[in-house]
């Protein structure tokens, strides 16, 4: 259970050459063509704007952020004022409940009957 991994095979594999490693280095130092100051000057506008605008940019986003917080803590508090006139109404709505279900639950005694009474008809009437 002791193979070595692949990384380490490959080392081990690979003799390491101090003068192959020389060789590396200068091809890969004559590949790289050297700037002039003209455009180090432009590299260093070009980093400086870069710094600038990332700033700019960082500073927007917290910005944002406070925002948002403050945004937060105020739908919080409308929640919670919303939730309490929710309760406020089914307390209202439980006390008229209480109030009606007496009247609901007795029996309704029915109406005392009319005494029917001849309704005289007038002198232009055909009944």
């Amino acid at each position: 259970m002791n193979a070595p991994t692949s990384s380490a095979a490959a080392e081990k594999s690979l003799p390491v050459d101090s003068h192959v490693e020389a060789e590396i280095g200068k091809l890969v130092g004559e590949n790289i063509p050297k700037r002039s100051p003209e455009i180090e000057t432009e590299v260093e506008r070009i980093r400086a704007s870069v710094a600038r605008l990332t700033s700019n940019s960082i500073d927007g986003l917290e910005g944002l952020t406070s925002e948002l917080q403050e945004l937060q803590r105020f739908l919080h508090s409308e929640a919670q004022r919303v939730q309490g006139e929710i309760d406020s109404a089914l307390a209202g709505i439980k006390i008229i409940i209480e109030t009606i279900a007496p009247w609901k639950s007795s029996p309704v005694s029915p109406a005392p009957p009319t005494s029917a009474r001849a309704v005289r008809a007038g002198p232009g009437s055909k009944y």
